[in-house]
């Protein structure tokens, strides 16, 4: 059994991606025990050291192979509609004289050949591949123009070559982009099973692209599983922190002054530590995203000696370190999960759709203990203060509730991750 995964964090850098990677990979090692794994990474060392079982490959193959073959008329077509025909133009190609268009590729690339053997070595993959899958993530948006546009046409791909096909939870959107749109409306419709992370969103976005509804499971977030599994006896006695900041969240620094102030109030009020709860590290998809920096900026004034969590790397130093919190305040998705997951409720601080949607569908996932506040509300300092009061009281007599919820959510992946495997073995 050979299986191929597309995946958000090619970096290693992005906690939540990692874990909901971890999760997917241990599940279908469960389902098909011995099965060879292979996915895209930059750096295989640090993959390896994540999940052993992975076989990478790089991606820059398969950027190639999707980018437009005679690249200086697509640029040439101003025109939306245009590019797109032509683009289906080039595919035409490929799928009917691929010794052709290999050819002109070969000569594009006559300076760097071994560009070539990596667009063969990805196309070989996908071939030999008795199932294509997509891990879970947020990156399928006109957020990450490249990514989603790669991704889908992996998927697309495989779907012609007759490979069974699973994506598993996804949270769309927004998706406005005209190429990213048709890319999607002819990519979609031909996978044979999604897990959504949200149903809010999730639903009618594969709805608007003709997906069946029988093809679609609601299961909440794969790593709710490998946080679930890490929740304490007792809550901590911390006040979790995070605030992503980056292009698609919208989070300035005059915001993140207002956000520290208020933090500072409530810490000192109840006499409790700042936790930096880290998710990202780095570069991902083009945008510099270090939680940690912006953790750091936070803390000071507050705790000055803190690295901002720089040296949780793992998903498990970062949920063992939400285990250590009361209450989690998050501008980051999986800080969210990890922290709904073991019990520990959240405040949600967001200001792009992007966000907007993305905390909205977790707070409906657990029904309670999870509570979205909108950054261009003008008395977000007083309502950030409410909220955090709030949940510290409750927290206790949530937790139930937010335990149950997690489990649900785990039983239906699972559900999921059984279904595909009915799909492959019929």
């Amino acid at each position: 059994m050979r299986i191929f995964v597309e995946h958000g964090g090619y970096e290693v850098k992005n906690i939540g991606d990692l874990a909901m990677l971890q999760v997917l990979v241990a599940r279908l090692n469960r389902l098909f025990p011995g099965a060879q794994i292979y996915t895209f990474t930059t750096v295989p060392d640090m993959l390896n050291e994540h999940i052993s079982v992975a076989q990478s490959l790089a991606p820059i193959g398969r950027n190639i192979r999707f980018s437009p073959l005679v690249h200086h008329v697509y640029r040439s077509l101003s025109n939306p509609w245009m590019a797109e025909k032509w683009l289906a133009l080039e595919n035409q190609l490929w799928s009917h004289f691929p010794s052709l268009s290999r050819s002109y590729l070969k000569f594009k690339l006559r300076r760097n050949p071994a560009r070539l053997n990596e667009v063969d070595a990805f196309l070989e993959a996908i071939a030999n591949a008795d199932l294509v899958v997509a891990s879970g993530g947020g990156y399928i948006t006109d957020e990450f123009k490249d990514h989603t546009n790669f991704a889908l046409k992996t998927l697309k791909l495989a779907t012609k070559l007759g490979k069974p096909t699973a994506m598993f939870g996804q949270g769309f959107g927004p998706l406005k982009d005209h190429q990213l749109v048709a890319t999607a409306r002819s990519t979609l419709s031909s996978v044979n099973l999604f897990s959504l992370r949200e149903k809010r969103v999730g639903m009618p976005f594969l709805q608007s692209f003709q997906v069946p509804q029988e093809k679609v499971i609601v299961t909440g977030d794969d790593a709710i599983e490998l946080a679930y599994s890490a929740h304490q006896p007792e809550l901590g006695e911390g006040l979790g922190i995070n605030l992503r900041m980056a292009a698609y969240s919208g989070i300035n620094t005059h915001l993140l002054h207002v956000i520290k102030s208020t933090l500072h109030t409530f810490a000192k009020q109840e006499q409790v530590p700042l936790i930096p709860i880290p998710i990202a590290h780095g570069f991902y998809q083009g945008f510099m995203e270090t939680d940690s920096a912006s953790i750091r900026q936070l803390l000071m004034g507050y705790d000055d000696t803190s690295d901002g969590g720089e040296q949780l790397d793992t998903p498990s130093k970062v949920i063992a370190q939400v285990g250590r919190c009361r209450v989690v305040v998050t501008g980051s998705y999986h800080a969210g999960v990890f922290a709904l997951s073991q019990g520990i409720p959240v405040v949600c601080l967001a200001k792009s759709q992007y966000y907007i949607d993305k905390f909205l569908g977790l707070a409906d996932q657990f029904g309670v203990g999870c509570e979205v506040l909108l950054l261009n509300d003008k008395n977000i300092s007083e309502k950030l203060l409410t909220s955090m009061e709030k949940a510290w009281q409750l927290s206790a007599q949530i937790r139930p509730q937010l335990l149950g919820a997690a489990q649900q959510q785990i039983e239906l992946g699972h559900l999921a991750y059984k279904r595909l495997y009915e799909i492959i073995k019929t």
